[in-house]
């Protein structure tokens, strides 16, 4: 999701179940702890410099349940300086002054999950059990963006800065939440829709689909469990298929397979590897042979719309 959702849900539902106890530092302990996680491009270059940590990217070591506590705990504390929430008041003219608390802390946390609960349901996943585990999970009911969501999001911050009446602001924050479960449910039977459509031959007996930004249009991906897939875009409204092909998991010129499997399983070791293969839903591999050894090109054949969509090594 973008960013102003993630700061617009988290505050919405802490402004529309408040009682009088929650005043408005309350509701924003939320709305930051809910874009806290989102700082984490300023990792981005620990993982450019250092390949092995790759976990330090967008959607990495801060999308998980541990570490988003922490990245939340670090970012009210920052934000609750004087010097830091000051700057900001000067230029927005609005008052954010937070304090630092376990009130606060507690509040910018449940900002935090319905940050991952939200990024969950986009495509491409977020490690929520790192550093257990490095799987990434996602559901694949929202694209990894809604031009419409976050053009939305964006309109009730700017009534949120405006001095209205607040009832005006509490009908605008309903909207939005009701406007994105309805799109998530309209998302989720589409889905539905566009695998039950599908009649599974040629082999293939495994199906998925995964959203793009029409949320009428999805791209199938069938496989037969090994070698080969087939990938084609649904339209649910139209009932048609389009870009139709044919996808093999390895692809070898000149050179005998289990020489290029050994190169493989090399390559795969390979931290560049491991980061690409981490982001992507599929990963192919055209093997070439050459006279000092393979060149190896790993590419996503579904996207995974924030990285590279192909990587070459070479495997002496």
């Amino acid at each position: 999701m973008d960013f102003f959702t993630h700061f617009v849900v988290p505050f919405a539902i802490l402004t529309l179940l408040s009682w009088k106890s929650r005043d408005i530092k309350d509701r924003l302990s939320g709305g930051f702890g809910g874009i806290s996680i989102d700082f984490d491009v300023i990792l981005f270059a620990i993982g450019f410099l250092v390949p092995e940590l790759f976990i330090f990217t967008h959607r990495g070591i801060t999308h998980s349940f541990i570490f988003g506590l922490v990245t939340a705990m670090v970012f009210i504390y920052l934000i609750s300086r004087p010097s830091v929430y000051g700057l900001i008041n000067y230029v927005i003219k609005r008052d954010i002054k937070v304090e630092f608390n376990w009130k606060t802390v507690s509040l910018a946390y449940f900002g935090v999950l319905t940050h991952l609960f939200l990024d969950f349901l986009t495509t491409g996943g977020i490690p929520l059990f790192y550093p257990f585990s490095l799987t990434r999970f996602t559901a694949n009911i929202y694209y990894y963006t809604d031009p419409v969501t976050t053009i939305v999001a964006l309109s009730v911050l700017v009534i949120l800065y405006l001095r209205l009446n607040p009832k005006y602001k509490k009908i605008a924050l309903a909207a939005f939440l009701i406007m994105l479960v309805s799109f998530g449910g309209i998302r989720v039977g589409e889905k539905m829709d566009a695998l039950n459509s599908q009649t599974l031959s040629d082999g293939y007996t495994q199906i998925t689909a995964y959203p793009t930004p029409d949320m009428f249009t999805w791209t199938i991906v069938e496989g037969n469990g090994g070698d080969k897939y087939q990938v084609f875009n649904y339209n649910t409204l139209k009932h048609t298929s389009s870009n139709i092909r044919e996808v093999n998991n390895l692809t070898i010129e000149n050179g005998s397979y289990e020489s290029a499997q050994k190169a493989i399983k090399y390559a795969n070791t390979l931290p560049e590897v491991e980061k690409f293969r981490w982001t992507s839903p599929y990963t192919a591999v055209n093997a070439t042979a050459t006279s000092t050894g393979w060149n190896l090109t790993f590419y996503d054949f579904v996207g995974n719309h924030y990285g590279a969509t192909e990587l070459t090594v070479q495997v002496d």
